[in-house]
């Protein structure tokens, strides 16, 4: 995977992290830097645990299905993509949720955020590409848009609501389309 590929991987993760971050600003008046930056931690490094783990299960899997590996990581990359897509368009994407600084409810938060970077772990291991490299980039661009996202949030909550979700659905289906495309291409 290329530097600009594995980017558009972590700014599609990122942005699920972003919305969650975004809301959670609109929600909670107030918030303070140290707030911000709790988040932004549990985000980030759920976001680059959850790939690692993914990465690993695909070892185990890479020799049954390297024929079909392709079409395992583009459907993969649909599924997560189209699942946020759908969760995006949904008019309460940003409805009142509990306290979302608490530490229980930041745990929630991250893992429901990074489950989606499990399955981009696994595409990684089943195209057999490095996982160093993509988890620290995912990993920093998460920990950077979930900070800037309380603070967005706080300002311009109720305009972005689920569009940031859309917009990093699109870019993991499209990154799915390309790893079909260029395997077709040969």
């Amino acid at each position: 995977m290329d530097v600009l590929g594995t980017l558009v991987i972590a700014v599609g993760l990122a942005l699920d992290a972003f919305a969650v971050s975004v809301c959670s600003g609109l929600a909670t008046p107030g918030v303070r830097p140290g707030q911000a930056a709790t988040m932004a931690a549990f985000f980030g490094g759920f976001q680059v645990a959850m790939p690692v783990l993914g990465w690993l299960a695909g070892l185990w899997l890479r020799e049954p299905i390297q024929n079909w590996d392709h079409w395992v990581a583009f459907g993969l990359l649909a599924a997560v993509g189209g699942k946020m897509v759908f969760e995006g368009c949904r008019a309460d994407s940003c409805a009142a949720r509990p306290d979302p600084f608490r530490l229980g409810t930041l745990f929630v938060l991250a893992v429901a955020t990074s489950i989606d970077a499990l399955a981009v772990g696994l595409t990684f291991s089943l195209l057999a590409a490095s996982i160093v490299l993509p988890v620290v980039v995912i990993g920093v661009v998460t920990f950077g848009l979930s900070f800037a996202g309380v603070y967005a949030g706080r300002r311009f909550g109720d305009w972005l609501g689920g569009k940031v979700e859309v917009a990093g659905g699109l870019l993991l289906v499209g990154v799915g389309v390309k790893i079909v495309v260029e395997h077709l291409a040969g």
